[in-house]
């Protein structure tokens, strides 16, 4: 049966089985799990691994007929990774939400996969539905990422769109989805508060998100009552280290210098890779309070959500020793999921890690990477 969403929608349980036969029989896919699991090995054995892999993912994912069997495979891969590249994973206020209801969780934006990762891993372990989740058409640049993608409950945004009037009509299109998904069908949406992550540490919602998700608004409804239903809940994640801090540095550093920056060929899919894989140190994940109030228009729902993710974020001792050392002073800032105060003579060990990790990044880059782990510690310093 059809349904006027089959274009960007999640895979349903019954599509789950004939995909994961279609991406297993892809060499792409086998290919691409070689590199990931053995990278040295691979560069010169490849063609012994690839049969091995491939026997070992058809074996992993035999008897996987549902989307929440594909997601607990995917959550023991999830599991493994916290262990490797995370020295604690905290969370906060998920204990104020209704497990049965559905929510629109917009959170800011710092890492493409990891950011609702990690939001999805919170609620998965708290009994509470998994996301429907937000993925640009410009990161599905092969047939069995997309397929993985919609396995793992990810719809697609139309990034594509050039002319006027199809953007106009693929924002319509995802606006009417994503009331669909909350108020028809109770399943949780995670999107991004902002197109693009955040590379200088500041983080705010851009209007023309609220306008996409209330364009569908029917004109006969008022603009409160149709965000109300919408169940909003801002999300603050913060990582301690961020993987790719050089990358998004010197992506600043093209823009202003040469005035523009021309990404490589898939690059977005390194940064995926890269956050994945690379050392976080401590993340915390602070989930906000439902948006109830009589919200006029979307500058005010914006400064509400904006409001939320910098009063919820949770700094690290790597935020402040940035500040420190850009700034020449200390701030007088808690910091923490345990929100005690900033006291850098009790943090010895943590400092010269994190001096350590500037020492590594290049001398033109270094001051824009100081930067983007200092400004949330500006921010609320001005708040």
């Amino acid at each position: 049966m059809t349904t006027e969403f089959d274009d960007i929608r999640p895979y349903h349980d019954d599509e789950v089985r004939p995909t994961l036969d279609r991406i297993l029989a892809d060499p792409e896919l086998i290919d691409a799990v070689a590199r990931l699991k053995f990278p040295r090995l691979n560069s010169w054995a490849g063609g012994l691994l690839r049969p091995l892999v491939k026997r070992a993912l058809v074996k992993q994912l035999a008897g996987v007929n549902s989307v929440r069997g594909f997601q607990d495979v995917v959550e023991k891969y999830m599991a493994r990774m916290i262990r490797n590249t995370t020295s604690a994973l905290t969370v906060s206020g998920l204990e104020h939400l209704d497990p049965q209801q559905a929510y629109l969780f917009i959170s800011n934006h710092r890492d493409i996969a990891m950011d609702p990762a990690f939001v999805n891993w919170s609620l998965y372990h708290s009994d509470c539905n998994t996301l429907r989740i937000a993925i640009g058409d410009n990161l599905l640049t092969k047939p069995y990422v997309s397929d993985l993608m919609r396995l793992n409950k990810s719809f697609i945004v139309n990034r594509s769109a050039k002319a006027p009037r199809e953007k106009l009509k693929a924002a319509k299109h995802l606006s009417a989805y994503i009331y669909h998904s909350i108020v028809n069908e109770n399943s949780n949406i995670w999107i991004a508060q902002r197109e693009g992550r955040a590379k200088d540490g500041h983080d705010k919602t851009n209007s023309a998100v609220i306008g996409m998700l209330t364009i569908n608004r029917p004109k006969t409804q008022e603009f409160s009552d149709y965000v109300k239903a919408l169940h909003i809940v801002p999300v603050s994640i913060s990582y301690e280290f961020d993987p790719c801090d050089a990358a998004k540095a010197r992506e600043l550093y093209h823009q202003r210098t040469s005035g523009s920056y021309q990404k490589e060929q898939h690059e977005d899919v390194k940064s995926i890779a890269m956050g994945i894989a690379g050392q976080k140190g401590h993340v915390h994940i602070a989930f906000g309070e439902v948006l109830k109030e009589d919200y006029m228009d979307a500058d005010e729902v914006v400064a509400e959500i904006d409001r939320q993710v910098l009063s919820n974020y949770v700094l690290h001792s790597s935020n402040c020793f940035a500040y420190q050392m850009l700034h020449g002073t200390v701030p007088k800032v808690n910091y923490s999921d345990k929100n005690v105060p900033f006291v850098p003579e009790k943090l010895g060990e943590q400092r010269q890690q994190f001096e350590l990790r500037m020492q590594a990044i290049p001398t033109e880059y270094r001051e824009l990477v100081l930067a983007m782990y200092a400004n949330p510690v500006l921010s609320k310093l001005q708040d």
